[in-house]
């Protein structure tokens, strides 16, 4: 892209767990906000009208709003999306693009972008692939220096960490390190969540590159 470009009437949809959001998702977003209109589509996962978490997918759609709300003060250009939603079974979205599920899907998601064209971004080679055959129009994109599943472990070692101390306030919190502070204090917040899933098993499946909570999958 070159600078001083202005794509303001094309959006740029961003697919994500973003769980937790961490300063590697926070640059990505800075950078298609020099360009694009961001729509953020947090992926859920709903069984009986409830939102379904795992130990790999520990904050709900709720909290994950507040970090981004919070972390870019609101911005106007950045609007967060509920239609990247998986209902159960889970199953009845594969094969991919096949699928009358996932045709409904995508149509939700692009229905949900005002502008006239959009592209959409992904550091995952595999996650580019799917979406440049579900017609996404991916750009290239690089793989995220801080990867969501390594703050995950840190946080679940802070809380473990933290029980064994006895509650001590000497705990070296690493993980603050890839979040911002904003995310931080959202995660403080709700830290009950992190201490939930600390002691259980990762409770997910891999399906053709894409993960989904074993509960509700068929």
């Amino acid at each position: 892209m070159e600078k001083g470009t202005n794509l303001k009437n094309t959006a740029a949809i961003f697919l994500a767990h973003l769980n937790p959001l961490t300063l590697s998702h926070e640059e990505i977003i800075r950078k298609l906000l020099e360009y694009y209109t961001v729509y953020i589509f947090p992926v859920r996962f709903f069984k009986n009208k409830k939102e379904v978490t795992t130990r790999s997918f520990p904050f709900s759609f709720e909290i994950r709003k507040q970090m981004i709300l919070e972390s870019f003060d609101y911005n106007e250009d950045i609007r967060i999306m509920e239609n990247y939603t998986f209902f159960s079974p889970y199953i009845k979205y594969l094969p991919p693009f096949i699928s009358r599920p996932s045709q409904k899907l995508r149509k939700n998601i692009i229905s949900s972008v005002r502008e006239s064209d959009f592209i959409t971004y992904t550091g995952d080679r595999i996650e580019r692939i799917l979406l440049k055959l579900f017609g996404f129009r991916p750009v290239q994109a690089n793989r995220q220096s801080i990867s969501s599943t390594n703050v995950k472990n840190l946080l679940y070692r802070s809380a473990l960490s933290y029980k064994m101390l006895s509650g001590s306030t000497n705990l070296d919190l690493e993980w603050n390190n890839f979040v911002s502070s904003k995310v931080c204090n959202v995660i403080k917040d709700n830290w009950s969540v992190i201490e939930h899933f600390s002691t259980s098993t990762d409770e997910t499946i891999r399906v053709l590159g894409m993960k989904f909570p074993k509960d509700g999958f068929i």
